[in-house]
Formats: structure tokens, C-alpha cells, sequence
């Protein structure tokens, strides 16, 4: 009885510990309650309503349909604010290569729509950003705030 509970334990322990491991890729995932393309739009009136700009939106399963794919539908909204980007990359210039922020709205195979963006904290960590902590912990708020308004019926 002891050594069935001891591996239950570890069981236990085991899929504690992939589930933290997948909440800590670098990638914040919300589920949405309306479809892709309306939790796109909804996002883009968020960001056009709060001064944000919209670099582009692109639709991969559109392109996959014109390359003779099929895709389930799937959204990225690339916007930004230089106000607030610049100072990143002057705390650490590689962190470009992640800005302008997106977002990546798209059904998974059980036809539940989540949007998708990177977490802000793994920024950081990947970027290695030195002095940063106020504009890191102000875009996390922002893009929680953004995202949970797009995705939730009121």
C-alpha cells in the first residue's frame, strides 16, 4: 500500500510539474467565448480605442487556402506603441526582434478559440533587460487587460 502511494505521488507530481512547465513557456494563453475572427476584431477596436497602432493583421489560414492548405482558422495582430517599445529596446536592443508585440488568435483542435501573446516576464528574461521592470510590469497589465476584454462576453 506504501509504494502504491509513494507512485501516486510521483504521479501527481509528475503532472503538476508538466502543467507548470507549460504554463511557463513564455506564452500566456487565454480562452475566448466568441470566434476568431471576432475576437481579431474586438482586439483590434481594443488597441485602436486605447491609441495603439495596428501594424498588420494576417491571416494564416486565408494563406494557407491560397497555397492549396487547409488551416483551421488562425489570426495575428502585430501591434504597438513606439512610446513604449523604444525604452525596451534601449534597456536591451535584441528584445526588437520581439517588437512590436502580437497576438495570435486561433481555434485548436478541439474547436476552442484562445488568443495567445508573449508573456512580458520571459521577454525580459530572454532579453536580459537590465532597468526595464517598470515598462515590463506596465505592459503586462496592459496586455492582461487588452486581452481578457477581447475574449470575455461582458
Amino acid at each position: 500500500m506504501k509504494i502504491i502511494s509513494i507512485v501516486i505521488s510521483l504521479l501527481l507530481s509528475s503532472v503538476t510539474w508538466a502543467a507548470d512547465e507549460k504554463a511557463t513557456d513564455g506564452i500566456v494563453t487565454l480562452k475566448s467565448d466568441y470566434s476568431v475572427e471576432e475576437t481579431a476584431d474586438r482586439f483590434e477596436s481594443i488597441i485602436q480605442k486605447k491609441g495603439l497602432t495596428l501594424f498588420n493583421r494576417i491571416d494564416h489560414a486565408k494563406n494557407a487556402e491560397v497555397a492549396g492548405h487547409t488551416l483551421r482558422p488562425t489570426q495575428l495582430l502585430i501591434f504597438g506603441n513606439p512610446k513604449v517599445g523604444t525604452p525596451l529596446m534601449q534597456c536591451s536592443q535584441s528584445i526588437a526582434i520581439d517588437l512590436p508585440q502580437k497576438v495570435l488568435i486561433y481555434k485548436d483542435e478541439s474547436n476552442q478559440v484562445r488568443l495567445s501573446y508573449n508573456d512580458p516576464s520571459y521577454l525580459k528574461q530572454r532579453h536580459q533587460l537590465k532597468g526595464c521592470d517598470a515598462v515590463i510590469k506596465k505592459i503586462s497589465k496592459v496586455l492582461a487587460a487588452l486581452s481578457a476584454n477581447a475574449v470575455k462576453k461582458n
